[in-house]
């Protein structure tokens, strides 16, 4: 299934995406989709509607973001092998996790570089959304704690991740750096995690062409290992990483400017649009 959540920032709706790519709202079934939706029964009682008997959204407006009240966003550094090669950086014995601070945004809202930024870069990513708690999970029973799968763009400003101390969450935390959506589609769509390509455009120029077989370490691996830190909790979102075609690897880089228009997308799971905008407090939700 894929869930969905249409309308301005904070009026968003529930809604799912029928088999012909068409919105139907959901609400008169569930309020909303939130943290509490994402669990196994829910999910299994959602599955039992009748997408075609419900109404049709002609005209969805914005697309929010496929669930509300996302707990913790965490996020996975180098764990694409040439993604890595292409920064020069080795490949990491462990997974480097950092986490995002910002609320994420819709699949297509702005993206609003910060003040005097000169180096905002993009990363085309697979998100996983907890739907079991999960503590000291075995590898063998982790993939059982995932609700869903989802696009993330994990936007960055490098020059703030790499050049103003060694705390990546600087470059990755600012403000609509985090689209996620357009949807979340529901684990059992998803046959293998670790066999979808993924891609991304700026201004309809291929830079990333990726596949999530090159992970170093794989969807199940993450959840296990995260959950050896700290409980996940319904809602939580893992950013697995980005494949190799990034700004920061440009020879010579290559970052946003204000105008670009960002594509992204990942098999299956859809696609997200956004316009990069200078500073502008008024485009913040």
């Amino acid at each position: 299934m894929k869930l969905l959540r249409f309308g301005p920032v904070g009026q968003e709706k529930p809604g799912c995406l029928d088999a012909q790519g068409k919105v139907r709202d959901l609400s008169g079934k569930v309020p909303d989709i939130d943290a509490r939706t994402l669990s196994p029964a829910q999910l299994k009682a959602l599955q039992t509607i009748d997408v075609a008997s419900l109404p049709i959204v002609n005209n969805p407006g914005r697309i929010g973001t496929p669930y509300s009240g996302l707990g913790k966003f965490i996020c996975v550094g180098l764990n694409y092998s040439d993604h890595a090669a292409e920064t020069g950086a080795d490949i990491p014995k462990e997974p480097i996790l950092f986490s995002k601070w910002s609320t994420p945004s819709g699949a297509n809202d702005p993206i609003v570089m910060p003040k005097g930024s000169v180096k905002t870069d993009w990363e085309v990513e697979l998100g996983v959304v907890i739907g079991v708690k999960a503590r000291y999970v075995s590898l063998a029973d982790a993939l059982k704690h995932v609700a869903g799968y989802c696009v993330v763009n994990d936007v960055s400003e490098r020059e703030y991740q790499l050049e103003r101390g060694s705390q990546w969450d600087k470059g990755k935390g600012c403000d609509t750096f985090g689209p996620v959506g357009p949807w979340l589609v529901t684990a059992d769509e998803v046959a293998d995690p670790q066999n979808l390509a993924m891609w991304l455009e700026v201004n309809g120029k291929r830079f990333q062409n990726g596949h999530t077989r090159t992970m170093i370490f794989n969807v199940a691996f993450l959840v296990h290992y995260i959950s050896q830190f700290t409980t996940l909790h319904p809602g939580d979102l893992i950013s697995t990483g980005t494949p190799p075609g990034v700004g920061l690897g440009q020879k010579p880089p290559v970052y946003l400017k204000a105008g670009d228009v960002v594509r992204l997308g990942i098999d299956g799971l859809g696609e997200q649009q956004q316009k990069v905008h200078a500073w502008d407090s008024n485009l913040l939700n």
